[in-house]
């Protein structure tokens, strides 16, 4: 598949039915990818969230990726997983994944992270925080001209997160990034699956 679009990253919402439900009210709009992320401590409550998240998924076609939690992905059988600098090997999480599902990488600002992933197979590189984050306030930011030499240089998707809007995506699209990975400005949208549905046009 073409790993471009809207990159839609799930809210971290304890109420399942909740969670769902959000994620339901968009998924028509046709989001390319759609990553559950979530900090709650409780293991069980996250393998059924990302369970039934998968189960949903699949109903359109859009794959899901799992956040931070490479056994987690396996576990439940999800289309991927999107692993940042404390979660495992990408080395040895590609050879787990195999070559059919998606494994992402989280760069942050480090181009020597990013050579690293694109090294171990990776299919997508996330670079970010581009702008400030209501999710990471403190994250460090990543200058726009990464996203131009890192699809310069490795070839593979280049995602975009922290602090994407609509107004600021076509930005983003013109550095290079394939994916802005967006929750905030979707989820908490008046009408969410219009905003959805307004990123997926920025692609068209």
């Amino acid at each position: 598949m073409t790993l471009r679009g809207l990159y839609l990253v799930t809210p971290d919402l304890a109420d399942t039915e909740a969670l769902l439900s959000a994620v339901a009210e968009v998924l028509p709009a046709g989001p390319t990818l759609v990553q559950y992320r979530s900090k709650l401590p409780d293991p069980a409550l996250r393998r059924e969230q990302a369970g039934r998240l998968l189960e949903l998924c699949r109903q359109v076609r859009v794959p899901l990726v799992i956040n931070d939690d490479l056994s987690l992905a396996l576990d439940i059988g999800a289309d991927g997983a999107h692993l940042g600098r404390d979660d495992g090997d990408l080395t040895t999480a590609r050879r787990a994944l195999g070559p059919d599902r998606i494994l992402g990488a989280s760069c942050y600002g480090d181009w020597w992270r990013a050579e690293a992933a694109a090294a171990a197979g990776v299919d997508y590189l996330a670079f970010g925080a581009m702008f400030p984050s209501s999710t990471k306030p403190m994250a460090p930011r990543a200058p726009l001209e990464m996203l131009t030499r890192a699809k310069a240089r490795f070839g593979i998707p280049v995602a975009a997160i922290g602090g994407i809007t609509l107004d600021n995506t076509p930005l983003l699209i013109a550095a290079g990034a394939d994916l802005p990975a967006v929750i905030s400005d979707v989820f908490s949208a008046p009408v969410p699956a219009a905003r959805a549905a307004a990123y997926v046009r920025l692609f068209d």
